[in-house]
């Protein structure tokens, strides 16, 4: 009788790939190449353009979080960036939101997760999605007229109205 060794189930596992700092990583976002941000078809920022700050995250987390910078600041001048003309970087800096100083540097602190390389995703994230509110121009609104019909309608209904308030008044003598 032959008998068949069955593997055991860490030896099934893939191996876990360990933190490797110098690797890029890969976030969600429009990425061109790890050098550029993009944000639209025509707009994307150059990550050198970008500053990244470790700084200690805040809150509990035990003894790790005393020892460990894992939150990032992201600071991002507006006004110095090339990837923006100056209708662009007027409506950026015209957006009403604390997370700009009034010089025009966008700072961004990120804390949400454990790790610093999440945290510099997710720091990434949120500022393209606060450039692109800020880009987005709105739909013009139309002006538009009631129809003829609309307004005899309107002018109906006010006779109906004035016609039965009219009945309820007191008869003269």
């Amino acid at each position: 009788m032959v008998e068949f060794a069955t593997p055991s189930r860490d030896a099934l596992r893939p191996p876990r790939r360990r933190y490797n700092p110098r690797r890029p990583f890969r976030t969600s976002l429009k990425m061109e190449d790890d050098s550029r941000l993009q944000l639209t078809d025509a707009v994307s920022i150059p990550m050198d353009e970008i500053e990244f700050t470790a700084i200690r995250a805040q809150g509990p987390g035990g003894q790790h979080v005393n020892k460990a910078s894992t939150a990032v600041q992201l600071r991002f001048d507006i006004c110095s960036s090339d990837a923006f003309d100056a209708e662009m970087q007027s409506r950026l800096l015209a957006i009403r939101d604390r997370r700009i100083s009034a010089d025009g540097v966008v700072v961004i602190k990120a804390q949400r997760f454990r790790s610093r390389e999440k945290n510099r995703q997710d720091a990434l994230k949120r500022l393209a999605a606060l450039l692109e509110s800020g880009l987005r121009t709105k739909k013009r609104r139309k002006p538009t007229r009631p129809t003829k019909a609309q307004v005899e309608k309107r002018l109906e209904e006010k006779a109906r109205r004035a016609r039965l308030k009219s009945l309820r008044r007191r008869p003269d003598d």
